[in-house]
């Protein structure tokens, strides 16, 4: 499983941050980066987070 993050869309909230800041970080350009990849036990957090993004700018692949 991988977070995908669509880096034209994302506006920089950093909810995905908050929510998982071993998973994500927002950069210094204000633009999300996920890890590479995620294990299962990660998966209900990850639904969060893709869920609470305001932008949508990520989804699981």
């Amino acid at each position: 499983m991988r977070i995908v993050a669509d880096r034209t869309v994302c506006a920089g909230h950093g909810m995905c941050e908050a929510l998982a800041p071993d998973l994500f970080r927002v950069g210094a350009d204000g633009i999300v980066a996920p890890v590479d990849t995620v294990t299962s036990p990660e998966r209900d957090l990850l639904q969060l987070v893709v869920d609470s993004c305001p932008v949508q700018a990520l989804r699981l692949a």
